[in-house]
């Protein structure tokens, strides 16, 4: 299929993009949806788009998804994206559902699945003050009482939509071993013992600290393993990567045309500054670019679908490194090119720059990604 849609997917696109244009099309519905852009995530809007099915557009059809693929969780991902959706807890809920999916026992498969497809938002706890890249090194402790429950304490920060999170995917330490000691956990909102607190960053509400102090959980709250947390956590990073690559392909491709709309009409010295070689040649290395990630997101995509127990570390991790870092350039490029009008928040091209370069360190920094594709060729 290559990046051609069948004609099923190309209907779906535009229809992601018919919604997109007539419930957030203009700064007034955005502003109003986002609370001034501080917020990323509508409840509201969420449940509309539940409605319509998407949400469980590549979950299986006997919790009520719809039974596709990756590749067209990738394509509602970078429409919401470009048509500046405000459903940020999308892309933790689709990351965490296929864990649950692929680990989760029947009952947690029905509740959390069955959920996400209705409109539940889903998180993910793994990060800690002392553990971000290093995730072997988080310290957050479960111990199981001689009972079969389980007791948690320990941190967790720059947990996404742990706020409005039905269900959060908790990792803690269960062994003394770094990466054979870890466990994933069901952790349902309101939990006794659970402090959600909020970070505010320059992209408005989206991470959060989680404090939890002596939470108790039932003995089948574990997912999977006991101590199996760390392979279950690398089967599912291909998928993470993949989703943030198609996301923020979608916010490129925004910034892309945001810029490209202003040059065309600002006029200085008499002419379109578009019109200008430089920024001419500028429009020319993005629209490129746009291009070629297109390209990489949707090949990957359909590779995971094809061969769903292989693992693509390479493939995925080039996706988020490209797309993220694209994303970032082309919210800077698009500022620069737009001038001062860039930098006021009357225009969008400030909120997509925020947006984007928080987008190279969540999900594995650059850095990260770099070295994960160095490894693969035996370096």
């Amino acid at each position: 299929m290559g990046s051609r849609l069948t004609e099923e997917q190309a209907d779906f696109v535009a229809a992601v993009r018919d919604f997109a244009k007539r419930e957030c099309g203009t700064r007034e519905q955005r502003d109003a949806l986002t609370a001034g852009g501080r917020e990323a995530h509508n409840a509201e809007l969420y449940g509309r788009l539940a409605d319509l099915g998407w949400l469980g557009v590549c979950l299986p059809e006997e919790y009520g998804g719809a039974g596709g693929g990756l590749a067209d969780a990738c394509l509602l991902l970078e429409e919401t994206s470009y048509g500046m959706v405000p459903a940020g807890g999308f892309i933790t809920t689709v990351i965490a559902a296929k864990a649950y999916e692929k680990f989760g026992t029947e009952r947690q498969r029905r509740e959390v699945l069955s959920g996400a497809v209705r409109g539940d938002v889903l998180s993910i706890a793994m990060s800690e003050p002392g553990a971000g890249s290093d995730v072997g090194a988080l310290r957050c402790q479960a111990r199981q009482q001689a009972d079969g429950t389980w007791v948690i304490d320990g941190q967790k920060t720059w947990i996404s939509n742990a706020h409005c999170a039905e269900h959060t995917l908790l990792v803690a330490r269960t062994g003394p071993d770094k990466h054979g000691g870890l466990t994933m956990f069901h952790l349902p909102a309101g939990t006794a013992g659970v402090d959600v607190r909020r970070i505010d960053t320059m992209g408005g509400r989206e991470v959060n600290d989680v404090f939890l102090t002596g939470v108790t959980l039932p003995a089948d709250a574990v997912v999977g393993q006991v101590d199996d947390g760390w392979r279950q956590l690398m089967a599912g990073l291909n998928h993470e990567r993949l989703f943030l690559a198609a996301n923020m392909l979608g916010l490129a491709r925004r910034a892309f045309d945001d810029a490209v709309s202003y040059v065309r009409e600002r006029e200085q010295f008499g002419r379109p500054v578009g019109s200008f070689q430089a920024l001419r040649h500028r429009i020319a290395d993005l629209a490129t670019e746009i291009e070629c990630t297109r390209l990489l997101v949707r090949e990957t995509a359909l590779d995971c679908d094809a061969q769903p127990d292989r693992l693509f570390p390479r493939e995925a991790s080039m996706a988020k490194l490209k797309a993220t870092e694209l994303a970032k350039r082309a919210a800077l490029e698009g500022m620069q090119m737009m001038g001062g009008y860039g930098y006021t928040t009357e225009f969008d091209m400030e909120r997509h720059l925020r947006a984007a370069v928080v987008s190279t360190v969540y999900g594995g920094t650059s850095e990260i990604q770099r070295d994960v594709i160095g490894r693969t060729y035996g370096l």
